[in-house]
């Protein structure tokens, strides 16, 4: 864990050399490394309007906060230990650029939806026709039987670079991700990339689209500018989790050596006899007590001391760990705060606690949970991974989770303030209610008149 944190990790500038950032110098790395050189101008890829107003904001202030004093009083300080600094760039300031002109991408298409096939058409014919970049689909978008008898898209269709989910490991091959449909679009996109993500550029076509601020409407301009690196970007931070089971005596059926998400097989220790698997996390860990009508009896345990036992009683009964990403989606109806993804946070929320004083906390991100079934637990659990890959957990299996060293990268359209603000007004009508109304003049006259009334009294 402590290697992860330290300033000179090979991973994390190996990482940071995937992208860069413009508001320092062209050069320099992504927030590693070197101070804060200025705050770039946000710029709307957008016809919209922003949300108050539709001057162009700047901002002069980071988003991290001012650098605490660590001086106190006269002879105190914090004591310094410069092995383990990061310097993180202000989330406001990163823009993305590209090192070489980005050639292939990706287009995730939201699957069994009519409406979305004359969108992708033109997505597609405009990035190979008018930017002859390479697109890659997944396979069974195009066995689609309108896309299939649509002898018009003949030509382009043959062009086209195909994959099939949990048997092509296409990570090193994507240069830019553009998802078509609603918010599940994104989280797929997120799971086919169990390390470094490409750029996601997320157009709203689906039913919800909190994670996809872009419209389809004027989208060759969009693009256009994405493709030259004039955007700025939000990276969501995502959750490394890893679990840990039993083989029981059951042999893992593993195709081409890649198991499901495109992670490599699972790592089989016969010494031990356990099973280990690693997973990307976009939104939540959700363990919940599955099909059993018994109370649901899970550990929590943060930095390897147990913090509390989760006892639920519901048929979803169990706990969410999310990202701030995540904190608008299950976590928010289960009753949780919602969380800007620039907060670097871990969220824990109980679902249908038997208890009412178990309310939802949130931890640091780099702290490392794991989450065991309770000795006294009377039965399994069940846990999926942004509502994926469903599998149950039993005693002796543990599932541990932190903060990973890869975001997703999500492009916004005019800053990740903004659109942030934008999504919880348009997506979930945030605090919307009927305005108060406001008094007539003349009963605002006479209220004023006799409050000089009594004042004189």
């Amino acid at each position: 864990m402590e290697q992860e944190k330290v300033h000179g990790s090979e991973e994390l500038r190996a990482e940071a050399a995937s992208y860069r950032c413009s508001a320092c110098h062209g050069d320099e790395d992504w927030g590693l490394g070197h101070p804060i050189r200025g705050r770039a101008k946000s710029r709307s890829l957008s016809a919209a309007p922003a949300v108050a107003s539709t001057r162009e904001f700047r901002r002069t202030r980071s988003l991290h906060g001012p650098c605490p004093v660590t001086t106190f009083g006269p002879k105190a300080c914090v004591l310094q230990n410069p092995q383990t600094i990061m310097h993180i760039q202000d989330p406001a300031s990163q823009r993305l650029t590209w090192s070489k002109s980005p050639k292939s991408v990706l287009v995730i298409k939201k699957i069994r939806d009519a409406s979305l096939l004359q969108p992708f058409k033109e997505l597609c014919v405009y990035l190979m026709e008018e930017n002859n970049m390479i697109v890659y689909v997944e396979k069974k978008v195009l066995e689609d039987p309108a896309i299939v008898s649509d002898d018009r898209f003949g030509p382009v269709k043959r062009k086209f670079c195909t994959f099939r989910e949990d048997y092509d490991d296409i990570s090193n091959q994507i240069d830019l991700i553009v998802c078509l449909g609603g918010d599940g679009t994104l989280l797929y996109a997120s799971s086919l990339f169990q390390g470094s993500v490409p750029p996601v550029m997320a157009f709203h076509l689906g039913s919800l689209g909190f994670l996809t601020p872009f419209n389809f409407e004027n989208f060759q301009s969009q693009v256009t500018q994405v493709i030259q690196g004039n955007a700025a970007v939000v990276l969501r931070s995502r959750l490394k989790v890893r679990v840990v089971k039993e083989l029981r005596g059951k042999k893992v059926a593993v195709p081409n050596g890649i198991s499901e998400n495109g992670v490599l097989a699972a790592a089989l220790d016969a010494e031990v006899g356990k099973q280990v698997m690693q997973y990307q996390v976009l939104n939540e860990v959700v363990i919940d007590r599955g099909p059993s009508s018994y109370l649901s009896n899970v550990d929590v345990y943060l930095d390897g001391h147990l913090i509390t036992t989760v006892q639920g009683d519901a048929c979803p009964a169990g706990v969410i760990v999310s990202t701030p990403t995540g904190s608008t989606a299950y976590a928010a109806a289960a009753g949780a705060s919602m969380i800007h993804p620039n907060v670097p946070a871990i969220m824990i929320t109980p679902i249908c606690p038997h208890s009412l004083s178990f309310r939802p906390i949130v931890v640091p991100a780099g702290v490392e949970l794991k989450i065991m079934l309770s000795p006294e637990a009377r039965n399994t659990v069940w846990v999926s991974f942004d509502g994926r890959k469903r599998q149950e957990v039993r005693h002796g299996d543990s599932i541990s989770i932190t903060t990973s060293r890869y975001p997703l990268p999500s492009i916004c359209v005019r800053d990740p303030v903004s659109d942030w603000f934008e999504s919880l007004a348009q997506c979930l009508h945030w605090n919307v209610r009927k305005k108060q109304a406001h008094f007539p003049e003349d009963e605002e006259d006479a209220d004023e008149e006799a409050g000089a009334g009594r004042a004189g009294s």
